[in-house]
């Protein structure tokens, strides 16, 4: 037999292996009536697949998830932005300005009194630079929103500012302390709580920002395609972040298929709902402060960007919950017909949808609270309200995610019960599947 024959042999082998244990899946049902598995010619016993069965199934889900693996990987490296002077072929505009004017020299100080605002809305603010006391200058929603004695603080100090009684400028808080003390707490809490899956899951944390650092905003700034970045940024950190935190299985390569597409259809639903509503990315300061000295870079496909890293966290949650939950129906009644299996799990994935919409709408109208309020100072329509480029952004943000979250969990449901009968079903097989 040649090597193409012998591969055209296992592939039809699979598949008449996963259409002979639909069928016994099928006509199965554990308490659905009387059982004749001693039956020849019965269908209602429990599909025994070998481990040579089960090891070709992998090999069909190795054949898809290797392939875009591999083609991330090519993504990546030819699509890495080069240090260089910015303006050169795939240079990145990261720390290509200087932070402060030249002459300028940055300080810490302390607060050490805050006087009484005027009718102008000036503080006489002081701090300690080494136990000397001098004056410096802080804007006014900053005295009046945290600003106490005691804080340190960063500044400039501006010769040109010498004669004045003010030669410092506020910065910003120096706030390192405690925002470690945070991520300190937040990973022991992990840890404590989830264990060993709680440190895998905050490592692939870890390299997902790192991709987002060292790939995704200096190759977006730099001008590379927007489009093509974030489809391989977003695939990378979908693989680092479910095989690290759930290991490599067909249970976990399940829950990889079920985010690729939950990621196509937020991709597809955020570029259409983008164009036709004419969103263009530059309604907020930042957005337009970027383009003013970026100029090449694409301000609608930065949005669609975000748009669809907006739902990668919550496509991967839905995910490996509805995967785990099918193995986990499949476990405890592996002759329930598949049908029975899916319904059951969608009860789980309706209640997933709602609290998770939920999460997502809450999620983006927090963040968006100062703009929502600014928006309703001016007097206009409930529908104008809505239309108003900011908020309607925020509004096709929160949408576009939804759509390719909820659609995410019947896919991902359907696949995860073609693949859970042929998946180890013993306890611990099941544990480490």
């Amino acid at each position: 037999m040649t090597p193409w024959n012998k591969s055209v042999f296992h592939w039809q082998k699979l598949n008449l292996i996963l259409q002979v244990n639909l069928l016994d899946a099928n006509d199965s049902v554990v308490g659905e009536g009387p059982s004749f598995t001693n039956h020849t010619h019965s269908h209602s016993g429990t599909l025994t697949l070998t481990p040579e069965d089960r090891r070709r199934v992998r090999f069909a889900l190795a054949c898809v998830v290797i392939p875009i693996a591999l083609l991330t990987m090519l993504g990546l490296f030819i699509f890495w932005p080069t240090t260089g002077t910015l303006g050169g072929s795939g240079s990145t505009a990261i720390a290509s300005r200087a932070e402060f004017a030249p002459g300028t020299e940055k300080v810490i100080g302390e607060i050490s009194f805050i006087g009484q605002t005027d009718e102008n809305r000036q503080t006489p603010v002081k701090m300690k630079i080494d136990g000397v006391e001098v004056g410096v200058h802080v804007p006014y929603e900053y005295v009046h929103n945290g600003l106490d004695v005691g804080d340190r603080i960063n500044a400039i100090f501006s010769p040109g500012l010498i004669e004045t009684d003010t030669p410092y400028i506020f910065v910003d808080f120096v706030r390192a302390v405690p925002v470690w003390i945070l991520i300190t707490l937040y990973i022991l809490v992990v840890l404590i709580v989830a264990r060993g899956k709680g440190l895998a899951a905050v490592l692939g944390l870890g390299v997902s920002l790192a991709v987002v650092a060292a790939f995704m905003l200096p190759a977006l700034m730099a001008g590379k395609s927007p489009i093509m970045v974030v489809i391989i940024g977003a695939v990378s950190m979908m693989f680092t972040s479910i095989y690290l935190a759930h290991g490599i299985s067909i249970r976990t390569t399940t829950a990889i298929l079920g985010t690729l597409g939950g990621l196509l259809i937020t991709g597809v639903v955020a570029w259409i709902s983008i164009d036709s509503i004419n969103l263009t990315g530059t309604y907020g300061e930042e957005s337009v402060g970027l383009y003013s000295q970026l100029g090449y870079l694409r301000m609608d496909q930065i949005l669609l960007c975000g748009m669809i890293l907006a739902g990668l966290g919550a496509l991967n949650d839905v995910t490996i919950t509805q995967v785990s939950t099918v193995w986990e129906l499949h476990a405890a009644n592996p002759a329930a017909r598949r049908r029975k299996i899916f319904r059951q799990a969608m009860i789980i994935g309706r209640d997933h949808i709602a609290s998770t919409v939920y999460t997502l709408a809450f999620a983006y109208v927090g963040s968006a609270l100062p703009l929502l309020m600014s928006a309703t100072l001016v007097d206009r329509g409930f529908v104008d309200f809505l239309m108003i480029g900011q908020v309607t952004e925020e509004i096709v943000r929160t949408l576009v995610a939804s759509v390719g979250l909820v659609l995410a969990i019947p896919m991902t449901t359907a696949i995860a019960t073609i693949f859970a009968p042929v998946a180890p079903t013993t306890t611990k097989e099941n544990t480490d599947e």
